[in-house]
């Protein structure tokens, strides 16, 4: 674990920082080929320079956003925003399921929006798999 995320997880409550470590390990094991590093203050896992997904704190949970979560196949996640992302809310360890996250994590290896060139498209998304 980089020191950034390992700061960023021990920097949370208890239950929280339990939750984020699970995750980190999680999306580590199932994206290995993924960059992962504190962007926008918070752990984001990136595929050839493109988020995909990332947790982060919120007032009274941890969110899990993947970028291009609305159009996976598979259900589970919330719609976020106006752009393509969906996440998912934790308030314990416990409510995490490894299947669905697994499930998760191959669907944004294999759905991919181009949000690294959203910013010189003006807004546009594009889809890149």
């Amino acid at each position: 674990m980089s020191q950034e995320i390992e700061t960023y997880n021990k920097s949370q409550s208890p239950a929280e920082r339990e939750i984020c470590n699970f995750l980190y390990e999680e999306i580590n094991l199932h994206l290995p080929k993924a960059e992962n590093k504190i962007w926008h203050a918070h752990p984001v896992w990136f595929l050839d320079g493109n988020p995909i997904v990332g947790y982060s704190k919120l007032k009274n949970c941890i969110r899990l956003l993947f970028w291009s979560g609305q159009t996976f196949e598979v259900k589970g996640l919330d719609p976020e925003g106006s752009f393509k992302a969906a996440e998912v809310r934790y308030t314990d360890v416990s409510q995490i399921n490894k299947k669905d996250l697994k499930r998760w994590l191959g669907q944004s290896k294999k759905i991919q929006w181009d949000y690294k060139n959203i910013v010189k498209r003006k807004g546009v998304l594009e889809r890149l798999k």
